[in-house]
């Protein structure tokens, strides 16, 4: 799965940790920033889902 996250770079950190306790994360860009004077920036996960990984508790 291709996923994009847009917001603060503390927002995308955070973001991504949650996400990567989910699925298997194999590749997260670094962060990009957008044009102009904004303060966000994007950052990219390649992401499958992990069969490994123990969801009972949720």
């Amino acid at each position: 799965m291709k996923i994009r996250l847009h917001g603060t770079a503390d927002e995308c950190t955070v973001a991504a940790a949650v996400i990567a306790r989910a699925l298997d994360v194999v590749a997260q860009s670094g962060p990009y920033p957008d044009r102009g004077s904004s303060r966000l920036v994007r950052v990219y996960l390649d992401a499958r889902l992990n069969t490994t990984k123990d969801h009972s508790d949720e």
